[in-house]
Formats: structure tokens, C-alpha cells, sequence
């Protein structure tokens, strides 16, 4: 699969505000500095489409972007110590609950993490939440260009067993920087587009 063009297609404040057009829709979410806006602007191959900063926090919508005129790749805001209002960041988390209770064609979550860490609480708590929902997901560990070839097994394992996932949920080594990864992730949403 390769993703010949990706096409902004409106930012919604509201889970009522939808794009008018029904496609499959592909959700990415992480924590506010793991790099999200950088791997979809590199599996996009347009480094303008996602708003990225050094400051943590910039994604405050639910951004949908139209791949192939096929399918929605949805950008939702970082959890985690963003440094924003209580209130903003409440509006977030209700935002993104509303986002995945609504009726909507989400064929797969993409869960982002940084691998050089541990996982945190909140990025346990977002994996027991999609286990709860049954919606298909894959942990992408991103950051791999930061670690040595020794440690990424290690680290890859200790992804695991922190957000205690079964076989069937994929983590997949992955580098923004590099593109390591890239096909693998595409492959994936190929599989669930169908």
C-alpha cells in the first residue's frame, strides 16, 4: 500500500462534527510529545499536512485527513502532561471518549508510545481502554532511531508486558525520522481497510 495523497478534511471541537463524505477511518493517538504529527506527516510523505511543534499539546481537535480518497486517517489530541487548563484538558479527554463511543467505521486504532521509556500510566490506561472497547489496535513504538540494536528487543518486550498485550495486538518498532517501519504500519492498515 502507498498512500498517493492525503488531503486535509476539517478539525471538529464538537464529536457532532463530522466529515460529510463516510469513509473507514484509521485513529492515532498518543501522548503529547511521542511524535505523532511527525509519523503522519512522514507516512503522508507531506511534512505540512499535521502541525508539529517542540511544544507538546499542539493537536487540541480531532483532525481528519482523506488518504486515497479512501479512507479517513484521524488524528486525535495527546494525552498525558500537555501543559494546558484543567478544563482544556478535560475537554480533550472527553472529546477523544466521545470520538471512539460514537457510531463511526473505525477499523483500527494506532496507539503511539516512545519506546525509549516505559510506558506510562496514561499509556496503560489508553491500551485498556481500546481492549474494553474490542476495537482492533496496534501499539506503534516509536523512537526507535534513539536506542541501540541491543536494547530494542528488550524494549519491544517491556512494551508488552507494561501494557499487558496479547499476541494478536502488533507493536511495531518505528522511526518518523528514519521511516523504519513504515510499510509494516501501511500493510496493517491495508489489512483492515478491506
Amino acid at each position: 500500500m502507498k498512500i498517493a495523497e492525503a488531503l486535509f478534511s476539517g478539525s471538529s471541537t464538537r464529536i457532532s462534527e463530522k466529515p460529510k463524505q463516510k469513509f473507514p477511518e484509521f485513529a492515532f493517538i498518543g501522548r503529547s510529545n511521542v511524535g505523532k504529527s511527525s509519523l503522519i506527516n512522514m507516512l503522508c510523505r507531506n511534512k505540512k499536512l499535521a502541525m508539529t511543534s517542540s511544544k507538546p499539546g499542539k493537536t487540541r481537535l480531532v483532525n481528519h485527513f482523506l488518504i486515497n480518497r479512501e479512507w479517513y486517517l484521524v488524528d486525535l489530541p495527546g494525552y498525558g502532561y500537555a501543559k494546558a487548563a484543567p478544563g482544556e484538558k478535560r475537554r480533550w479527554a472527553e472529546l477523544m471518549e466521545g470520538y471512539f463511543k460514537t457510531e463511526r467505521d473505525i477499523r483500527l486504532v494506532v496507539q503511539l508510545i516512545d519506546m525509549r521509556h516505559k510506558p506510562t500510566a496514561d499509556d496503560s490506561t489508553m491500551a485498556n481502554f481500546f481492549k474494553n472497547t474490542r476495537k482492533p489496535f496496534v501499539v506503534v513504538a516509536n523512537k526507535l532511531d534513539k536506542l541501540k540494536k541491543s536494547e530494542i528487543e528488550g524494549n519491544i518486550q517491556r512494551v508488552r508486558d507494561v501494557l499487558e498485550l496479547s499476541d494478536d495486538v502488533p507493536v511495531i518498532p518505528f522511526s518518523a525520522e528514519k521511516g523504519e517501519g513504515k510499510q509494516q504500519l501501511l500493510d496493517l492498515i491495508l489489512a483492515h481497510s478491506e
